[in-house]
Formats: structure tokens, C-alpha cells, sequence
């Protein structure tokens, strides 16, 4: 018997989160709030300080605006309507923390338990002299339903009598403060091996995996999984071939006779450390102040009479106090927000919120929040093999020399501008489309950052370029290098109604939004694509195909045809169809690597591998429907410390072993010939009495893995599929094929996965959906359809000019005066009447009437007049060679730069410099016109 026991860490694993199957009302959300105080179908009643439902309930989950409101998350409800706009049959009572269900025959409905559970209720009548309970169904054991009055808080305790829902319906109005639910233990946990092992164990105090607490996985013989939870172990021992297990709560000890395989520990999920906060009286009060990867965000309430906030970041790169982009400071209505972008991993940094009023900043007010912790994004896989910088960013997180940054909102995708080098031609360019497509037609390899803002329809853009997906991001020829990031901003970032094509691309990044409902696939990788990273995405339903399999969408992510160097990571696919297709067939090994992935019941391939080498590691499979790898026409797949929970068909070969294994004996997902898995180190969680995984080892013909015992292990040439005979081309072995990574224990993957730094966007976004009880579903849930056509984003406005959709270049953070710091080469114009880069700070006038100035074959028609009121701010990080463009009509090109008068050339119209690092102000010399500015590095 193999036992691998890690018994120190019981005294580092506390303390202990509240169980996952506790609903406490004692508070409601900021963000439930908010929901609510945007659905008309909830009444704010201010006076008692609850919120009453308006319309009527059937057996379903309380909503607001389109959302589950995460105070009853998981809890369904049946009711009438309200009688009176502040008489709801159900209320959600924030003054006093409770539940209130008003009324006779009122239904609460705990889902999908297990006979055995264990549930506890808080509760009382709402009556002091009507005595009132709930009466229960599908319970027994029970204790505590004793109608009563307000006077006695009553707590119900009862056991599941069968597998199914238990319904709890209202005598007459209570309130209720807390339901629990535990799982219930059982006997005979695990089946024995060999020789009867296992016969006689006693398991009654194991309980469900729940990532929110540091557990011990006890694995049996039969690689079936049992939890404790650490805070409820008293004690572990050994007797001869016996387990012991010795609860703190004095129940009967656990025992495993002779069948335990494996003892291991795992931490609970990662929440992210929070920045040291204070608020004294008179300073803007900060709600919230964290780092995550290569960001931070920061929250704060309204201050008086602020009509906006800059913000300013120190640590990592920034010795001082730099102002990050306007467009990232943003209104929520009850909070302000701020995202700072683009940073180096430290531990050191603070940020700094000051409210302004009027154009003047308070800096009396001004407020501080330190010691906030910035983590790097996990680089490992294919698409940094032998590369450095996917991307607008370098592998240390900040943005490439000359990148710029382009911020698209709903607002500004039609009308965002800047300058694309097209056939040797600087051209302005204007719409998100356009300026991607003429990367296309050009040769310009400039990073660029398009950073999504809010949620951006199809109807927001100025055109589409794929009429089958949506924005389409194409090459000049194959493997053309792009340097092109689109990333959200914060935790809202949305696109809805489209996705992406990508071909011919190379250095390509997609990061931090969500795609909704989308053409036909999120996004496809089609056609001569390499070094492409997609990770910390949210993958929701597209919209419903014209093939029987395309109810939930076509694809989520497809990559195809010399599509190779791949990296998806840290991603979320939430209960998507047919989540991501490796090859069309006839491609090479093309190297494609899938960790730390979340998906989330989705259905199947995950992936689906033709042709391919792919690697495999560390994914959360959480209740998947159909099945998890499988490979067809040769391909070969590395399969390593993947965390398998409520998962029939982990792993499948075409046309063998379980693939076939059903009364027809036909492919589950493929007629192809097949291909080879090799499998390590992956855990087999609650599998059901359908679970198939049968490894080379046990049948070297009907088998669905080569198992091996050390990731090291080579595959040998003998094993090979039965359909095509192709063999295993172990690529993970080759050091010249593979990348550097850091695989953790399968048991660690579902808290890793789901944790603060874990798959999704930055805190898994504001979108939440309860899967209870949908593992083996794979039907359109047709709830969740409806409110991701709902979906609404909670942003009411940027503070600053959301129309500057161009911002500074240092991943947004600026000087303390005069707009945004500037680094890389950089423009400024001033058509519209206001600067094109909201790196320059302008007081002055504009005119249309002063002649024209063509740069680089774009003719400008608007400038700044240079008066003796005039000044253009703005701070560069080094020294950089600065020109000046002037009106056709002027007659004078002189400025003065930093208060020193400096010559221009009148035959060009134009007048160059040079500015050392630091601050800079143009102000005039003599009457004349500037039409734009040109910043350049001096190497």
C-alpha cells in the first residue's frame, strides 16, 4: 500500500471560510443593491430598509436585471405577486440581515441533495402572536419545525430522506436568518482492490470538495477520492494496514481497511491579499484596493462635490507618484473605480485617488491605499516558446517600446483614431475594424493595447470583416507579426453579439473580457496563426446554428489550419457546446498548450485533437457533460495532474476502449482513425456508476490512456492506437520541444482554478450563475440564455472625455501634471477641438479657420492658437526629439519650450527639438498655429 503523507501541513491550513452550502442573510451585497435598484420588479422600501419582489416566482432563482442575485444564489423560489408595492411575498430585508417570506404557502427550494444530507434553518414566524413554521418535504430525523412565535427563533434541523429537491413552505410569514446544508457521509466509500481491500470502511464523517476549505483527499485503491476538511481532523493514524481517521466533533472515527492509495492535502482557493486602507474624516473613503496580474484596481465612494478623480500609482516601476489614463477612472453610480494597467510584479505599490472639482484637484482630500501586491501572469506554455513578448507587452508585464494604447467603448469603437504605416504611408485611421484591417494591408508591426471598456455590442462597431465571426484580425501573409493586445479593463469587460477571427497572425493576445452570444465561434484561429495567447477569458453560449450540434453555438475556441505555438490558459467556459477543436486534419505536431483552464459543465471537447501534439495540464473539469479529451487521426496528447470532478469519459480515443464501450459500439464523438493519450498525475473526483477510464496497463487494446508513473516516462513505440496505428510522438519529453512550467498537484487544481488569481477575468467577473445540479445537462439552459440577452453592463460613464480613446503609453499610468507620462513614439493632433492623445494637457483656443498642415500625408484642419493664455502640458521618461507642425498660412514658427524661446524652419512650417525627461509646457514665443505634435525616442 502506497501512502504519501504531508502531515505538517494540518497545523498551517487554518483557519477555515464558511461552508460553500451556508446562505447567511445577515448582509446583502453592494452589487445585489445595485441589481436590484436597477429592476423595476424590485421595490426599494427605504423606510423599513428592504427590497420587495413585485412579480411572481415559479420555482426559480431571484434575479435582478437579468442577473442571480448572489444573496440566495442556489436557493429557488415560488410565490405570487406582491399585493401592494411594498407588500412582496418575498424581501430581502438589508436593515435588519434576513429573509422575509411574506405570507401563506410561500416555497423555498433547497435543490439537488443527496439522501443523508444534512440541513440546518434559522428562522422564525414574523407574527409575536401567530405561531407559524415551515412544513417540510423530503426530510425526516427532523427537529425544530415547531410553530412558534416571533418571540422564539426557531433552528430545524432534518436529514434528506431521498435523492432530490427538499421544499420548505410557509404557514403564514417568517423570517429567515441562515439555511445550511452538509453533506451527508455514508459507508463503504471506496470499492477494494485486490484481495478484498476496502471490505468494512467506515466513512461517515468525509464531506464534499469544497474549495474554500484546506482539505485532506484520502484516495483508495480504486482511485475514488474521500474529503475531510483539515479544521475537523483530530488525528490520522496507522494500525497495520488500517486507516484512522479521529474527528474533532466525537463522532465514530473514520477506518479504512487496506484500501487506502494515496493520502495528499490541499490549501483552500487563493482570495488575493487586499492593500493596507485608512479613511480619515475629510479624505475620499476607498472601498477597495487590490493587486492582481499586472494590475490593480482601486474603489472608492463619491466625495462631495467631485466632478472627477485622478489617480496615481507608485511601486514597481514607478519610483514617484505617476496619473494614470483618464479613461480608466470610471463611475458605477455608488462607487468610482479605477484600473491601473501595465505593471511589473511587486509588493510594493500604493495608489492614490484625489477628487477633482471643477478643473482644480482637492488635495486636501486626497486618500491612499499601500502595500497592494502585483503577481505575474503565468507565461508558460507554447506561445512563449522560443518567444518573447505576445503582444503589445513584454514578458515583464509592462507595454513594448512604442506601443500605444486605444480604449474602446461602446461609444468609441466607430470613432477611435490613430495612425496606421500603410504601402511606406503614415495614414490616419478611424473605427476598431478599420485600423485592424489596415494592419492587414500595411507593414506596420507598431504594439497596440485595445483595452475594452463596459460592454461593446456588434452595433458599436464601425464594421465587421468577418460576416461568419465577427472582428477579424488578419495578416499580410502567414505568420505575419501583429504585436496586437485586446484586453479588458477590470472586471466588466464584455463583447456581445461577435467574435473573432484570427488568420495569418502571429504575436496576438487576447485577455480579461467576455464573449457573449457570439456569430458562430468566440474566437477561431484560422489559417497560418502562431504565438497567439488566450487566457484569462469568459466563454458564454453563442448564438444558436443550423446543425443539430450548434444549440449553445459552433465553437468557443477552434484553432485550424497551421495554427501552431498556441497557448489558452487561465480561461473559462461556462457550460459552452463544443468548447475547443484542435485541427482539421493534415496538420503537423503544431504544439498546443491547455492549463489552469476552468471549464465549467461544459459538454465536450476539451479539447477535441486532431493531428496535433497538445499538452494538457492542471484544468478544472467541473462537471462535465459528455466527455474531456479525445483524439483522433494520429494526434498525441499529454494529459497531466488534471482535476476530473462528475466527469463519465475523461479521456477518449476514436473508435476504442470507453469510446465504444455502449450498446452500439459506435464512436462517441468520431469515426476517425485515432490517436494516443498519455496520462499523469490526473484526479477522478464523486464519478458516477457511468465512469469510464481504462488505461493501457489494464487492456492493451480497448484502452483509453498510456498511464505512466513519472511525467518522465517515455511512451513506448509498441503502444498504438487500434484504429490507424499510429503511436505517441512524446514531444513532452523532448527538451527541444518543449517550454519550461510548474505544474501543481491535481488535488490543488479546483482551488487554484477558481481562486483570486484563477481562470476568468479579475475576480471571475460581474456575471454569476449557479450550475447546481446540471453536471450531466448538456441541453441550452435556457435561464442563463436569457440573462446573457439581458446582460447590461453597470458602468454610467467614464470621468474625463470618453471620446480621447487614444491614451499614454506606458499601460496607462502618467505624470503627476500635464496628462500622461510619454515613452515610445508618439502623436498628438487636434481635430474635434481637443487633443488627439490624452498624454497632453491643452488651455487654450482652437480654430478651423487658420489654414491646414499635412504630416505624413494626413491633412489636419484644426489647431491650438498660440496665445499668450496658452499651454500644452505633458512629461516624457526620457529624452525624446520633439516636432512641431504649423499652419500653411503661418508666418512665425517659433515656441517656447519650457519657457526658452526655440526657433522653427518657416520654408517646412515645422520646428524640431529636443526635451530632456521630465516635465514639459509650450507656451508662446509668437503668434502662430500648432497643428500637431510629434514625439519620437532619441536612441
Amino acid at each position: 500500500m502506497k501512502k504519501i503523507l504531508y502531515l505538517f501541513i494540518l497545523a498551517v491550513l487554518m483557519p477555515l471560510v464558511a461552508n460553500a452550502q451556508t446562505w447567511n442573510f445577515s448582509s446583502l451585497s453592494a452589487d445585489d443593491k445595485a441589481l436590484c435598484d436597477a429592476d423595476d420588479n424590485w421595490y426599494d422600501d427605504t423606510a423599513k430598509g428592504r427590497y420587495n419582489m413585485q412579480g411572481a416566482i415559479d420555482n426559480a432563482q431571484l434575479t435582478a436585471n437579468g442577473q442571480t442575485l448572489n444573496f440566495t444564489a442556489g436557493l429557488h423560489f415560488t410565490a405570487p405577486a406582491a399585493s401592494a408595492q411594498d407588500n412582496g411575498k418575498i424581501r430581502l430585508n438589508y436593515k435588519d440581515g434576513r429573509l422575509e417570506l411574506n405570507g401563506v404557502a410561500v416555497v423555498m427550494t433547497i435543490p439537488a441533495l443527496k439522501a443523508g444530507d444534512k440541513i440546518t434553518v434559522s428562522c422564525a414566524s414574523s407574527s409575536k402572536t401567530a405561531a407559524r413554521t415551515f412544513d417540510a418535504a423530503n426530510l425526516s430525523d427532523m427537529s425544530g419545525f415547531v410553530a412558534s412565535t416571533a418571540e422564539t427563533k426557531q433552528t430545524c434541523t432534518g436529514t434528506v430522506t431521498a435523492d432530490g429537491d427538499v421544499t420548505l413552505t410557509t404557514q403564514g410569514g417568517l423570517y429567515v436568518w441562515s439555511v445550511e446544508v452538509k453533506a451527508a457521509g455514508g459507508e463503504s466509500g471506496g470499492q477494494g482492490g485486490e484481495g478484498g481491500e476496502g471490505q468494512g470502511d467506515v466513512t461517515g464523517n468525509a464531506v464534499a470538495r469544497d474549495v474554500n476549505k484546506s482539505q485532506m483527499f484520502v484516495k483508495t485503491n480504486a482511485d475514488d477520492i474521500n474529503y475531510y476538511n483539515v479544521d475537523g481532523i483530530n488525528s490520522l493514524s496507522f494500525d497495520g494496514d488500517k486507516t484512522i481517521i479521529v474527528p474533532k466533533n466525537g463522532s465514530a472515527n473514520d477506518v479504512y481497511n487496506a484500501s487506502v492509495k494515496e493520502i495528499s492535502f490541499a490549501k483552500k482557493a487563493d482570495q488575493g491579499g487586499s492593500g493596507d486602507i485608512e479613511n480619515p474624516e475629510g479624505k475620499v473613503k476607498i472601498i477597495e484596493a487590490k493587486g492582481w496580474q499586472e494590475s490593480l484596481y482601486l474603489k472608492w465612494e463619491p466625495f462631495a462635490g467631485a466632478t472627477s478623480y485622478n489617480i496615481y500609482v507608485k511601486g514597481g516601476q514607478y519610483a514617484e507618484y505617476t496619473k494614470i489614463d483618464q479613461q480608466l477612472v470610471r463611475d458605477y453610480g455608488t462607487y468610482g473605480r479605477a484600473d491601473a494597467l501595465g505593471l511589473k510584479a511587486a509588493d510594493n505599490y500604493s495608489v492614490m485617488v484625489v477628487p477633482v472639482a471643477g478643473d482644480a484637484e482637492v488635495a486636501a482630500a486626497a486618500n491612499y491605499a499601500n502595500n497592494i501586491k502585483v503577481v505575474n501572469y503565468n507565461r508558460a506554455g507554447f506561445a512563449h516558446l522560443n518567444y518573447s513578448g505576445v503582444g503589445a507587452y513584454n514578458d515583464d508585464g509592462t507595454l513594448k517600446a512604442n506601443a500605444k494604447v486605444l480604449y474602446i467603448t461602446a461609444k468609441t469603437a466607430k470613432t477611435v483614431t490613430t495612425q496606421v504605416l500603410v504601402d511606406k504611408t503614415q495614414k490616419e485611421v478611424t473605427g476598431l475594424q478599420a485600423i485592424i484591417d489596415a494592419y492587414q494591408k500595411g507593414t506596420d508591426t507598431t504594439p497596440i493595447a485595445f483595452r475594452f471598456i463596459g460592454k461593446i455590442s456588434k452595433e458599436d462597431l464601425d464594421k465587421i470583416s468577418s460576416s461568419a465571426e465577427g472582428l477579424q484580425v488578419k495578416g499580410r501573409n502567414n505568420y505575419s507579426e501583429l504585436n496586437l493586445t485586446f484586453e479588458g479593463v477590470g472586471d466588466d469587460a464584455t463583447t456581445s453579439g461577435f467574435g473573432f477571427l484570427v488568420r495569418n497572425s502571429k504575436s496576438v493576445e487576447f485577455r480579461n473580457f467576455a464573449i457573449m452570444l457570439c456569430m458562430d465561434d468566440a474566437l477561431s484561429l484560422d489559417t497560418s496563426n502562431s504565438n497567439v495567447w488566450i487566457h484569462n477569458m469568459d466563454f458564454f453560449y453563442g448564438n444558436t446554428g443550423g446543425d443539430a450540434d450548434q444549440a449553445k453555438g459552433d465553437g468557443t475556441t477552434d484553432l485550424k489550419a497551421g495554427t501552431k505555438y498556441i497557448t489558452l490558459s487561465y480561461n473559462r467556459y461556462w457550460d459552452t457546446g463544443k468548447s475547443s477543436l484542435c485541427g482539421m486534419g493534415g496538420d503537423d505536431a503544431n504544439y498546443i498548450a491547455y492549463h489552469n483552464n476552468w471549464f465549467d459543465h461544459s459538454d465536450s471537447r476539451h479539447p477535441r485533437i486532431r493531428c496535433m501534439s497538445v499538452h494538457i495540464w492542471n484544468n478544472y473539469y467541473d462537471g462535465v457533460a459528455k466527455y474531456g479529451v479525445g483524439v483522433t487521426s494520429g494526434a498525441s496528447a499529454f494529459v497531466e495532474n488534471n482535476y476530473y470532478r462528475n466527469c463519465d469519459k475523461p479521456m477518449l480515443i476514436s473508435m476504442q476502449g470507453s469510446d465504444i464501450n455502449n450498446s452500439e459500439h459506435k464512436g462517441t464523438f468520431s469515426s476517425e482513425d485515432g490517436g494516443i493519450i498519455k496520462s499523469y498525475g490526473n484526479v477522478f473526483a464523486e464519478k458516477s456508476n457511468n465512469f469510464k477510464y481504462v488505461t493501457y496497463q489494464q487492456n492493451n487494446v480497448e484502452f483509453d490512456a498510456y498511464q505512466v508513473d513519472d511525467r518522465s516516462e517515455t511512451v513506448p513505440a509498441e503502444v498504438k492506437c487500434k484504429k490507424g496505428g499510429t503511436g505517441y510522438d512524446n514531444f513532452d519529453t523532448n527538451a527541444s520541444l518543449m517550454y519550461e512550467y510548474s505544474p501543481i498537484n491535481g488535488a490543488d487544481v479546483p482551488a487554484h482554478v477558481t481562486g483570486f488569481y484563477g481562470a476568468g477575468r479579475l475576480n471571475h467577473g460581474d456575471f454569476t450563475w449557479d450550475f447546481t445540479g446540471k453536471d450531466k445537462d448538456y441541453g441550452v439552459d435556457s435561464a442563463l440564455k436569457s440573462a446573457l440577452q439581458n446582460y447590461k453592463s453597470k458602468l454610467v460613464k467614464i470621468f474625463g472625455d470618453e471620446s480621447a480613446s487614444e491614451g499614454g503609453n506606458t499601460g496607462g499610468e502618467g505624470g503627476s501634471t500635464g496628462g500622461e507620462v510619454i515613452e515610445g513614439t508618439v502623436t498628438c493632433n487636434f481635430e474635434g477641438g481637443a487633443p488627439s492623445n490624452s498624454a497632453f494637457t491643452v488651455t487654450g483656443n482652437y480654430s478651423t479657420s487658420k489654414g491646414t498642415a499635412t504630416v505624413d500625408g494626413v491633412t489636419y484642419t484644426t489647431c491650438v492658437k498660440m496665445e499668450s493664455s496658452t499651454s500644452i502640458d505633458f512629461t516624457t521618461t526620457a529624452k525624446m526629439k520633439m516636432t512641431l507642425y504649423f499652419g500653411s498660412g503661418d508666418s512665425k514658427a517659433n515656441i517656447k519650450v519650457d519657457g526658452t524661446r526655440v526657433e522653427g524652419d518657416l520654408t517646412t512650417k515645422t520646428l524640431t527639438t529636443t526635451v530632456e525627461a521630465g516635465a514639459h509646457k509650450l507656451t508662446k514665443a509668437d503668434s502662430c498655429n500648432l497643428f500637431f505634435i510629434k514625439l519620437e525616442p532619441v536612441e
